[in-house]
């Protein structure tokens, strides 16, 4: 890649192993956000600096700066989280939160928003003392790894979380720069970073470690992946699948969503070392000169699949063996009770949003606190924003179900659509947003369901996700029906998903109004309940019917008409 180099890797360069002057930032008190390359370089600590942008132009007249302050997104590698540590971070955000909230979010963690600069040592101190960081949770690094939340093979389940924790801690930044500013660590110096390397990576990374037959994780949407492959109920090796990703930039026709390729199958013994070879094959051969095509996706690419494979065999000194057989079936959460292989029982409760708070006749973070107090078991936080109450013994069965519908945590009224249905966080506090996702996710749900049910499909779904902005926080590029923000009240929507989460939309319609979307579903959902067959989801049958071509190589023709 020739010109010059982004900006990002002469902050990272100069960053002192991303250090900067966070400290001496910390003690300005003539501003309540972090200066220059601090700005940038606290996300690589887990944390964005945001403000609420409702409120921005009354402070403005008011000759005030925005109301800085952090969201922070825990590290939390297969989104298993004690009940003790849960009642550590209610406190913290219903004390130190602007919005008293804790959000579920799609990389399987939780995070915290609206923290003043004045509270984010106590926050990272108050975590650290539950076993819980923010290191890597955002920047150009290996973020929180994901894992498939399986509540039933218990056994299994258990083996793939341990590798997902593996993975995390290997690929983790070496630097004490975490250390030292938020936990008031000594300064030994001489770092080193033998995985990610003193600039780091080019661009975010993100891994999963998945379990089939269900693709609960979207693994499309990231840059590594390992299938885990069992015989006789008995992990033995994972396929490993590397370059997907959703992100794209509106306009620019050399970015676009990416399906992961299939590079082969390697037994447990391999599996470090081929994580860190995919890493530091992506970090040589990344782009650095243009950040918008600096993703692994655009490296495979640019110089080939078998090369850039052939160059993580060699570093990891191996060779991958042919593809192991597997399907998906199925993907999202299994809502209800479930028992385990081992007698345990499981609740899944949906979280609309993954936001839990306390809303007018659901107290839902009440809800959370009080079954954290009696429950004995763990929770597993899933990568669809939901919540699983894992773990309970029979006899305890009745009062975990009964604290849930008392507080408004399981609801039997909630539609299928509405379990099928996903959104980012955006406005009013994601710097990025175009349009709005969250808070226009649940009216328009609604809606949804009033078209299912007018034309006779009121106990159908469709996979339906909203991102605020072109960047996939929504994972809009893996659903049925993606609507991607284009500007305030404005969407692109995309049409052609499929169930099992193996093929990305298409562009249906541009920069239309929800109005416009609804009908434009009416029809579509009224041609559906006609002309479908048995079985057959809303994705498939938009491409049978010949309404959208299906996305075969997004490199080539996703911007296809």
């Amino acid at each position: 890649m020739e010109g010059p180099l982004a900006d990002n890797e002469r902050l990272k360069r100069e960053s002192n192993f991303l250090r900067g002057t966070i400290e001496q930032d910390l003690k300005d008190p003539l501003t309540g956000g972090f200066n220059g390359d601090n700005f940038q370089l606290i996300r690589f600590h887990g944390m964005y600096q945001q403000d609420d942008r409702d409120i921005r132009p009354e402070r403005a007249a008011q000759k005030l700066e925005p109301l800085h302050n952090v969201m922070l997104r825990a590290r939390l590698p297969g989104g298993i989280i004690t009940p003790a540590q849960w009642l550590v971070i209610d406190k913290f955000a219903e004390e130190h939160s602007l919005y008293g909230s804790i959000r579920l979010t799609t990389r399987q963690t939780f995070q915290f928003h609206g923290v003043l600069k004045r509270d984010i040592k106590l926050m990272h101190q108050t975590l650290n003392s539950t076993g819980i960081d923010s290191i890597a949770t955002a920047g150009d690094v290996n973020r929180n790894v994901l894992c498939t939340s399986n509540p039933v093979e218990s056994e299994l389940h258990q083996e793939a979380y341990e590798w997902a924790k593996k993975i995390s801690e290997h690929l983790l930044p070496k630097t004490r720069a975490y250390v030292e500013i938020w936990l008031d660590g000594e300064k030994l110096g001489d770092d080193e970073e033998p995985i990610l390397g003193s600039n780091y990576l080019p661009r975010k990374f993100k891994t999963t470690v998945v379990i089939p037959p269900h693709n609960d994780v979207d693994i499309h949407a990231n840059d590594l992946n390992f299938v885990a492959i069992a015989e006789g109920g008995k992990l033995v090796g994972f396929n490993v699948l590397v370059g997907g990703g959703l992100a794209m930039t509106h306009g620019d026709t050399s970015t676009y969503p990416r399906k992961a390729s299939d590079f082969g199958f390697v037994p447990l013994s391999h599996v470090l070392e081929v994580a860190a070879a995919v890493v530091s094959t992506q970090r040589d051969w990344g782009n650095r000169v243009n950040r918008k095509n600096a993703k692994t996706k655009y490296t495979l690419e640019r110089v080939g699949v078998e090369a850039f494979k052939a160059e993580v065999e060699s570093r990891a000194g191996i060779q991958f063996g042919p593809v192991r057989p597997y399907e998906f079936t199925s993907r999202g959460d299994r809502f209800g009770w479930v028992e385990g292989i081992d007698g345990k029982h499981h609740l899944t409760l949906f979280i609309e949003n993954g936001r839990l708070l306390d809303f007018p006749g659901k107290p839902l973070k009440s809800g959370m606190l009080e079954i954290a107090k009696v429950h004995q078991g763990d929770f597993r936080l899933t990568a669809n924003q939901n919540l699983i109450i894992a773990g309970v013994p029979a006899g305890e069965k009745a009062r975990i179900e009964a604290l849930a519908r008392q507080y408004g945590l399981l609801d039997d009224g909630v539609s299928e659509q509405r379990k099928q249905s996903m959104a980012c966080v955006a406005l009013p506090t994601c710097p990025l947003a175009m349009a709005e996702a969250e808070r226009m996710l649940p009216a328009f749900v609604t809606d949804i369901e009033g078209l299912l049910t007018k034309h006779g499909l009121a106990d159908d779904a469709i996979i339906f996700r909203v991102t605020g902005c072109p960047n996939g926080c929504g994972r809009a590029m893996l659903a049925e029906v993606g609507l991607v923000g284009k500007a305030p009240g404005r969407y692109n929507l995309h049409l052609g998903g499929n169930l099992e989460g193996t093929r990305i939309p298409r562009l249906h319609l541009e920069n239309i109004t929800e109005p416009q979307i609804l009908a434009e579903l009416d029809a579509l959902i009224g041609r559906w309940a006609k002309d479908r067959n048995p079985g057959e989801c809303f994705g498939d049958f938009v491409i049978r019917a010949g309404i959208i071509a299906p996305v075969i190589d997004s490199a080539r023709d996703f911007y296809a008409a």
